[in-house]
């Protein structure tokens, strides 16, 4: 078996690097060889990047950084102006052979994208302009790898949701399925938008991950139901 999923979310700051984790570890018990990814990140810490780093530790399979990690930027501000302080392109294609070598070289990869779904990585030229404009939803293409989504759940989930489910299957990719990410515990009638989401998302509930701080993957794979992935 050699498969991948993108893992995207409703906004940035929502747990998709707790949950890309949560899937390397489950899918790590259940005897698959696992590798992470992040294509592009921004706002380093201490000399790292953590993201980056709780991905690797996550996986089973140690890659190269340059493979897990095409681009890195220093600033944590959106990838595109990084890009654009740095005089650097994203460059798709680099980052879909780099994905490549990762498929061939595990069982399972998790792709974690950037912030929401359709955060730019184009950036402008000198008239202000781009030749081509490109986002987080272009480089899923790119990759061409069914979509796990990542819904943060607080108050605003439900529209933030829906509209990030209608981008993806605007796109023509597989909309594998969603996982609930319980981010304030203090959010009014949790069960009541996990209800309306649960009928209103035509894909499969993965799981319901409950609020922890600091979060454990390893400790949440536990909540993730991915045979219905692999089904």
């Amino acid at each position: 078996m050699a498969t991948g999923f993108f893992v995207t979310g409703t906004d940035t700051g929502i747990g998709k690097t707790t949950v890309s984790c949560a899937l390397l570890h489950a899918f790590f018990t259940q005897g698959y060889t696992t590798v992470g990814m992040k294509p592009v990140v921004s706002g380093q810490e201490d000399g790292v990047w953590q993201d980056v780093e709780y991905l690797k530790v996550a996986s089973s399979a140690k890659l190269p950084q340059e493979l897990i990690n095409p681009y890195a930027f220093v600033e944590p501000i959106a990838p595109h102006i990084a890009a654009q302080q740095t005089h650097t392109r994203i460059d798709l294609s680099h980052i879909r052979q780099s994905c490549e070598k990762l498929l061939a070289a595990a069982d399972v990869t998790i792709v974690e994208g950037v912030g929401g779904f359709m955060v730019p990585l184009s950036i402008s030229g000198e008239s202000g302009a781009t030749d081509q404009q490109y986002d987080t939803s272009d480089l899923a293409c790119e990759l061409g790898l069914p979509i796990i989504l990542v819904v943060g759940m607080r108050l605003g989930c439900l529209n933030h949701a829906l509209l990030t489910a209608h981008a993806v299957v605007a796109t023509g990719l597989p909309l594998a399925g969603w996982v609930a990410n319980q981010i304030d515990p203090a959010m009014l009638q949790p069960a009541a938008n996990l209800q309306t989401l649960t009928e209103w998302l035509d894909c499969p509930l993965l799981g319901v991950l409950p609020y922890q701080r600091p979060p454990d993957p390893q400790q949440l794979a536990q909540y993730l139901d991915i045979d219905r992935l692999l089904r």
